[in-house]
């Protein structure tokens, strides 16, 4: 039998004290009744989880240029390629909204579920994935029902359904992922992800997801490229985030001008869209990295920090 594997340094196994502080800010103007469904604390909830969670994204392209050697004419087409996957998923929401959702939640789950790996089969860890969607829908069947069919169509609530069926399956699976990461040592993150199930249930589902994406996910996926980019001046970490983020927001306000009645209205909706049209390019981009670096073992792993005297030193992200 495989060994269990403990989350790695950055992945799963570490929770910054802004998720903390936030978990206990929403806590607290839940109790006080401070209503989070109305359109100003959806909107603050919209920004929240599209500035904290779009750059964690913003470094594929510098790790793919750190784990593979590429030409100038390799790195055009590998850019290219990037972001071509992007222009098909926005083509999509224009032309096919459900399958571009139902693309998006499938993505989503398997992103989510790389946060995992105490789980050992791919299902397992889809499943554990699919679990912070299942527990939005399983607290605010409604909203999250409205929520797709703004998205794409009236047909998209019945995949509300579905994840509603399915929801105590995916929340058993990730009962024993937390219950593993507790045996192993993992306990901030055990903890962690408790109350944010927690939360996504009691909490309207846009604050809930921007609580999980913007402070739980994504801060550790940036530790992990930070350790493997560790050779980049802060300077350029910080203007490359910010730079292909604002990038991906510009595009795709664009893309809406162009195109506006194709494109649902609703803020909360477009930046479900967007994310999702920047989220299947990545997830492809990551795991290829990850396979790469699995099969390379004189490349600097995810959570080592040290600089070699052969490292190559900061390029930036082109």
């Amino acid at each position: 039998m495989t060994a269990r594997r403990r989350a790695p340094t950055g992945r799963g196994d570490v929770v910054y004290p802004a998720y903390w502080l936030a978990a206990a800010l929403l806590i607290g103007v839940t109790l006080l009744g401070v209503p989070l469904d109305q359109p100003a604390a959806m909107g603050v909830a919209t920004i929240v989880f599209i500035g904290g969670g779009l750059p964690h994204g913003a470094y594929d392209i510098a790790l793919l240029r750190r784990s593979v050697a590429l030409d100038r004419l390799g790195m055009v087409l590998a850019v290219g390629g990037y972001v071509a996957i992007a222009l098909l998923m926005v083509f999509l929401w224009m032309s096919m909204p459900l399958v571009a959702l139902i693309l998006f939640l499938a993505a989503a789950a398997v992103h989510f579920g790389e946060d995992w790996p105490m789980l050992q089969e791919p299902l397992l860890r889809v499943a554990a994935g699919a679990a912070v969607i299942a527990a939005a829908t399983i607290g605010h069947p409604a909203e999250v029902a409205a929520l797709f069919v703004a998205m794409s169509d009236p047909r998209a609530a019945v995949i509300a359904q579905v994840i509603t069926a399915a929801a105590p399956v995916a929340l058993l699976v990730t009962a024993i992922g937390i219950a593993l990461a507790w045996r192993e040592g993992s306990l901030s993150w055990a903890t962690a992800m408790t109350l944010c199930l927690v939360l996504l249930v009691v909490l309207p589902p846009v604050m809930g997801f921007a609580l999980f994406f913007a402070f739980l996910h994504s801060p550790r996926h940036l530790a992990q490229a930070r350790a493997r980019l560790h050779d980049m001046t802060l300077a350029r970490w910080v203007g490359t985030g910010a730079l292909l983020s604002s990038l991906a927001i510009l595009g795709w306000l664009g893309l809406r001008t162009m195109a506006p009645a194709h494109l649902d209205p609703i803020v909360v909706a477009q930046a479900f869209q967007l994310l999702a049209s920047v989220a299947v390019p990545h997830l492809l981009l990551s795991r290829w990295i990850e396979r790469r670096l699995a099969c390379a073992p004189h490349l600097p792993p995810a959570d080592d920090a040290s600089v070699s005297n052969d490292a190559p030193r900061d390029r930036g992200p082109f």
